[in-house]
């Protein structure tokens, strides 16, 4: 799976999990851009990506998690 196709799959899970599918995903896109992303909402975004991805994040790699552009180069790190 490329970064593109990572994306478009974040995109999706961040416009069910929000409940807005006018949101649009970006590198530079993090929780000061997404006005409901709080820390229950970020718990919730996290296991959804973890199914989706058949991936498991440690609490270290959660916290150097800065914006989208760092979760899809994890994502890619950890499913390549």
């Amino acid at each position: 799976m490329n970064r593109t196709e990572i994306m478009a799959k974040l995109n999706e899970i961040f416009c069910d999990v929000f409940d807005d599918e006018d949101i649009v995903l970006t590198d530079a896109t993090n929780s000061d851009d997404i006005e409901d992303w709080d820390s229950l909402e970020q718990i919730n975004l996290l296991v959804a990506i973890e199914k989706q991805f058949s991936i498991k994040f440690s609490l270290a790699d959660v916290a150097d998690l800065e914006n989208v552009g760092s979760m899809v180069d994890l994502i890619e790190k950890m499913i390549g």
